[in-house]
């Protein structure tokens, strides 16, 4: 897995370079700034060289406020296919909302607190390089008192909130099952259940799960 780092704390991207690199990934560029950001994946594509995802740190220089998440949200629209990991010091709905308008596909948001977690943290940046969604779990829960309000997932148990909910993360249904302590059939029944009440009809699987996913944030 080739990654690219942005974070403008010197100690924290050699830190997160470190743990990929002593797990076999290869950081092929780390910068300070958003503009820098865009820039290195913009000469990296044009060498054939795009990487697999980006880390990226939500707030950075010059004004410390959205520079980060600003360059994800622009390289998730230049390069359709590389994964985008954003990290914050705390939950931001409006962030990780624009974050994932387009599509949930290889995008993850993190609270910085998870790096600690370094099996945590190095899994969920090869899943969101696959293609697949990393969220913090905290982000989830906000987002998921947000939606309490909304009429769009009324028809959902409690469970079937709780089964959403950990798809949102970005586990698949075994890892939901283990979480739940339930089967894994009982989980495929629970998701079978979540598409039909959001009105998502019979296509591919994976592009319902996004679908349903993505109803579940934006609700």
């Amino acid at each position: 897995m080739q990654v690219v780092i942005a974070e403008d704390s010197v100690l924290l991207r050699e830190g997160l370079t470190r743990l990929l690199t002593d797990r076999g990934h290869e950081v092929v560029a780390g910068v300070g700034d958003g503009d820098a950001l865009v820039k290195t994946v913009a000469e990296l594509a044009d060498a054939g060289r795009l990487p697999d995802v980006v880390v990226a740190d939500v707030r950075m220089p010059p004004t410390h406020t959205d520079e980060g998440v600003r360059a994800a949200i622009a390289l998730r629209e230049a390069h359709a296919d590389l994964g985008v990991l954003v990290l914050s010091q705390y939950v931001e709905e409006q962030y990780a909302t624009e974050l994932l308008a387009g599509s949930s596909k290889g995008v993850g948001y993190l609270l910085k607190d998870r790096v600690a977690d370094v099996r945590e943290f190095v899994d969920a940046v090869v899943r969101v390089a696959e293609g697949g969604t990393a969220l913090d779990p905290e982000v989830v829960a906000q987002l998921l008192g947000r939606s309490r309000k909304q009429d769009v997932l009324a028809g959902l148990t409690p469970r079937e909130r709780e089964v959403l909910g950990l798809m949102a993360e970005g586990r698949t249904n075994s890892a939901v099952a283990r979480q739940l302590v339930v089967s894994h059939g009982a989980v495929e029944k629970h998701v079978s259940n979540i598409f039909l009440k959001l009105g998502l009809s019979q296509s591919d699987a994976d592009h319902r799960r996004v679908l349903a996913v993505l109803t579940y944030l934006n609700s």
